[in-house]
This record gives C-alpha cells, structure tokens and sequence, in this order.
C-alpha cells in the first residue's frame, strides 16, 4: 500500500482536515460526510421503516473499552448489538463522540439547516451478513451502518454518566479502561421513526465513502457540567508528550452534496411540502435500461414525462450576478472538456458503470486505491491520484444510490453508461446531453453564496403530469448544480 494507516492527521494546522486527502485520497474524493442537511435536500420516503435495534441493553457484567484513540472518545460495542430493520444485518463495533469545546460548545458533524449542535454520537455498525468484521467492511461500498445522534446542551442525561465517570482514566491518548454495560439503547431518541437517511462516508481518514447514514431527527441532552466534563476532560496527546494538546473541536466541516438527496422517514417540517414521493426503483432501473439500449427519441417518449421534476428551482435575485460571472469565467471551459476527444477515445474497458446498479457489485476501495494508484506511478501521474479516484467511483457511486433513490443521476453517470455505444451515437447523444446542459444553466443553476460551482451536474426525477417545454430532452432535467 502505498500508504500507511499510521499517518498523523488532525482536525486543524499543519495536518488538518485540508491536508487529508494527501495521504487519504478518498478524504478529497466522492460522497463525503458530513453534509448539512438542508429542507431542499429532503425527500419524505414513505418506505423508510422505523430502525429497530437488538440487544441493546448490556448487563453490568459485561465489560465494555472506553478509549481515547486521540481523535474522539470511544467505546467498544459487542457484535451482539445489531440492526435489524435494514436490508442486512449490521453489526454494532463501537461508538464515539465528536464535540465542540468550552469556549465554542458548537461540535455537530451534520448540521440541520445550517444549525451545528453542541456535539453528535456515532454508533458504527458493520455490514456482518457480508463481513467478518469491521476492518473487512470499512472500505466495502455496502460494509457499514452509522446512526448518528445530535446532542444539545439541556436536561442532565444519567446515561452518560454511564461512562462520563470513568472518564478521567483516559485522559491521554490510547490510554483505555474497563466500564461495565449500560442500556445503550438510553442514549439514542425515544423515536426510532424518525431519521434522515443518505449514502455518504467515514468523516474521519481514511474517508471511505462507505456508510450508509442513518441522523436521528430528535436530538438527547446532556447537562452543561456533562458537556464541559467531555470538552476539558481529554487530550489528544501522549501521557510522554512534553505538551499537551486539548481534544476538543474534533469534527470535520460538512462536505459537498454531489448530486445526493436526503431521504426522510418523516412528513412533518418545513422543506417537505414540495415533492413528498420518490419515482421507484423500478422506474429508475427502467430508466437506466433505456439508458444502455434505447435512443434519445425513446428517452423523450411520453411515457417518461411522468418523471419529470416538478419545474426547476428559481435563482434568487441576488445570486443572478453570480451566475453571470460564472458563465464568463467557465462558459468556454464546459464545452471543451464535453465536445473533448477523450470522450471518444473511451475504450470499451472504461465502461464499467451499468454493470454495477443493474448487477449490485460492491466497490472495494483499498483495493481500487492500489490499482489506480499502480496505473498512475506508470504514467508518472502520481499526484493525480485524488482526481482519479474520484472520477473512478463517482458514476458507480451515482448510479447505485440513484436506483437506491438517495441521489439524483449526474451528467459523469450518464455519460459513463453511454460510453460503451458506437462512436457515432455516442457522440451524437452528447452533443444533446452538451447543448441540454448548458441550454439549462440559465434556470436551473443552484450556486453557491461565492458562485462556486462542482464539477457534477444532475439530473432529477421526480413525480410530475406536464412535460416541460422548450427543452431538448426532457428526460436530462433539471439539471442542478448541487453545491
């Protein structure tokens, strides 16, 4: 490998979370976690199941590891401990805290509308129908289930104390002792039934994206004295270490949304009044069949206006100007890199996206990662490896979570489905998919507050009676620049 697992990284300075993907490639790569779950992200999902979990509540003879690894606070979970309300079992391995400190109680990794919470639990299942364990499963595409918990400053919670007592025995780095079981069902919400579901990653190195996230939508308290105790209490350096250095503000900045959706088991709130139903996963299969076989005439037939988005999201005003720059700067950029001879040169071993959503496979990063890198060390392209990797995994990411209904299908996937058609089609089919794009900028570009843009565009279906007008094909759009 040619990297070890044992770099140092941190949460800011010289080994920072910019600095990940230097050692981590994946850390600058596709479908990253954390996101901030905004209201237009989210689709209510009337299929989403109340998560039910089994053997929770541990006996006090059973002893559990409380660590300090110094990143976060851990516990280690017996596999016992499992979800059993998913597609397979998932296995609890252990759970850990990421919080703010005590001058700045902010410490969320997700953050809902842009509200960052006093600090957020993890519990880390591992895929154990499939793997043996977690260090199997950590960089399988469909190997781990993480339930996140928001935690607000509030009420006193004497389930913390639980382990919050014992805290002082791992006040350095890799020091560890012994607590007994709790219920750890008591430190999740009462409701089970409410939650947003996304595809997404490990939020710390090496960043996988290989969780499927599970973020409770009520939030547990803790008392101020609680949150203080786990916000002073730790240092993320040796008990050797000449300084010490406080474990504190240990979580990650939300990442890009890459073309996903958030799904929500719940109808109520705001953000949920638009499109409250998600096109099935047969139609969506349907639609990618098409993809791999029918022609543009096929693909605008009637029968697929019934997934037409339901109009294109408006810029608001102040944003105009944004997207005028945005144009100047880039408008010459987009149609080199679409009308590109490479696109043409695709060789049919390129064509790997198709198989995956339509047959299931499982990505196997660290392995990928090997690979890719071997290729690159040949060509002397070494430094082009977080590039790679990411325009490796992003379509096969993108189809699996489309038919999944967690992501709208971006411009990469589809080309990448389309590469495998003769020359003269494929190329005719983007220069519809070129000229859809950019005919659609005007209405339906979503920028961000400093015009910054992504390099993925997507393509939504959702539920709608009226074809659009005036566009190319109505099956590409919206196409909308997720930021």
């Amino acid at each position: 490998m040619h990297h070890q697992t044992g770099y140092k990284w941190t949460y800011s300075g010289p080994e920072g979370e910019h600095h990940w993907s230097k050692h981590y490639p994946y850390c600058g790569g596709s479908f990253q976690s954390p996101i901030d779950i905004k209201s237009e992200l989210l689709r209510f999902d009337p299929t989403l199941r109340p998560i039910e979990v089994q053997n929770y509540n541990l006996s006090p003879d059973e002893q559990l590891t409380l660590g300090n690894n110094g990143h976060a606070l851990q516990i280690s979970l017996p596999s016992k401990m499992h979800i059993s309300s998913l597609q397979h079992r998932y296995s609890a391995a252990q759970l850990h805290f990421h919080w703010g400190s005590s001058s700045q109680i902010a410490g969320s990794e997700h953050m809902v509308n842009s509200k960052q919470y006093a600090a957020e639990m993890h519990v880390v299942h591992y895929n154990s129908d499939k793997y043996p364990n977690i260090s199997y499963a950590v960089d399988k595409s469909d190997g781990l289930a993480v339930l996140g918990v928001l935690i607000e400053v509030g009420e006193f919670n004497p389930t913390f104390e639980q382990f919050l007592r014992f805290i002082n025995g791992i006040k350095y780095r890799n020091q560890k002792v012994q607590v007994p079981g709790f219920n750890i069902r008591a430190l999740l919400p009462a409701r089970l039934d409410e939650y947003y579901r996304y595809d997404g990653s490990l939020t710390t190195p090496p960043c996988y994206p290989s969780v499927l996230w599970t973020v409770f939508r009520n939030t547990m308290t803790v008392s101020q004295k609680q949150f203080n105790a786990l916000a002073t209490a730790l240092y993320s350096s040796s008990a050797q270490d000449s300084a010490t250095i406080p474990l504190q503000s240990n979580y990650r900045k939300p990442q890009l949304v890459d073309s996903r959706i958030v799904l929500a088991s719940f109808k109520e709130g705001r953000g949920l009044h638009g499109i409250l139903t998600v096109t099935s996963p047969h139609t969506r299969k349907q639609i990618i069949q098409q993809l791999l076989v029918g022609d543009l005439a096929d693909l605008a037939d009637e029968e697929l206006h019934k997934l037409l988005p339901s109009g294109s999201q408006k810029l608001q005003a102040g944003r105009r100007k944004d997207l005028k720059k945005w144009q100047r700067d880039s408008l010459a950029k987009p149609k080199q890199q679409m009308t590109s001879p490479s696109f043409r040169r695709k060789s049919q071993t390129d064509c790997f996206v198709g198989k995956l959503g339509l047959a299931g496979d499982t990505l196997h990063y660290s392995s990928l990662e090997q690979r890719v890198f071997h290729q690159l060390k040949q060509s002397h392209k070494k430094n082009h490896l977080v590039q790679a990797l990411r325009d490796a995994v992003y379509p096969e990411l993108n189809l699996k979570s489309y038919l999944e209904c967690k992501s709208h299908l971006a411009l990469p996937t589809v080309r990448q489905i389309l590469c495998g058609r003769p020359t003269d089609e494929a190329l005719e089919l983007e220069r519809t998919l070129t000229k859809a794009w950019i005919n659609q900028r005007e209405t339906s570009v979503a920028i961000k507050q400093g015009g910054q843009i992504t390099k993925h565009s997507s393509i939504s279906f959702a539920s709608r009676k009226t074809p659009s007008q005036g566009y190319p094909h109505p099956w590409l759009l919206p196409m909308e620049w997720e930021d």
